[in-house]
């Protein structure tokens, strides 16, 4: 009640310093524990966040990625309300793309425009339902980062047993270049060296990992792509 009265009252360009503040407040907190606050994605907030966040880097790279790969099975984790898998029919005609994620109120998000309910599952990304190489490629983006060590690397584990070709995952790397651990801004999540991911994901796929740089970032990470090969 008392946050509603103060956002009718405030005129707009103190409530952006608010929210300036805030953030540069949660930038400096570290949480006690490296769980994920999954409440966060059941909201209409974040569905709304999702609409738009990636399409000035990330979704202009991705279908990069994917040019002339019409006829290939794909599977975008943790693919929200099915923005990037509608970009990809539509713009590459790739037909065949399916998408996980945890929240069923972001599947319905996809559902609603127009992405086949059976192309879509709810289920958590470090245990997912589908049969070994059951596609040629999977995508994360935005997403590994956000799980535990633990999670992480049931995450690549599950990528790398549903997945005939190549994973792909877009991470936020530390500017300092240095392990700031897991931290809070509005989500929670790593924000560490790209040493550091190399060493998770060397274990899991035996060095065959490519490094590209995205143009995604924000004041304290850059964007890198992980490109994992079977």
């Amino acid at each position: 009640m008392i946050k509603k009265i103060i956002i009718n009252i405030l005129p707009p360009f103190f409530l952006q310093i608010l929210k300036y503040i805030k953030k540069k407040f949660l930038l400096k907190k570290k949480l006690k524990t490296s769980e994920q606050n999954i409440d966060l994605y059941f909201t209409e907030e974040m569905a709304n966040i999702l609409e738009t966040w990636g399409e000035r880097n990330a979704w202009i790279e991705i279908q990069h990625f994917f040019l002339g790969k019409e006829k290939n099975k794909i599977l975008d984790i943790a693919c929200g309300t099915g923005k990037v898998i509608q970009i990809l029919n539509q713009n590459l005609n790739i037909k065949e793309v399916y998408g996980c994620d945890i929240s069923d109120l972001l599947i319905s998000k996809a559902i609603s425009r127009g992405i086949n309910r059976n192309y879509l599952k709810i289920c958590d990304a470090t245990k997912m339902p589908y049969k070994e190489n059951d596609f040629d490629y999977s995508y994360s983006i935005g997403s590994l980062e956000h799980f535990n060590i633990n999670g992480i690397k049931d995450f690549l584990m599950g990528c790398k047993k549903i997945t005939k070709f190549e994973s792909l995952h877009l991470i936020p790397v530390s500017k300092s270049g240095q392990n700031q651990g897991w931290i809070t801004t509005y989500q929670s999540y790593y924000n560490n060296s790209i040493n550091w991911w190399l060493e998770i994901c060397s274990k899991i796929f035996e060095k065959k990992i490519k490094i590209l740089d995205s143009s995604w970032e924000d004041e304290i990470s850059v964007g890198k792509w992980l490109i994992l090969k079977k």
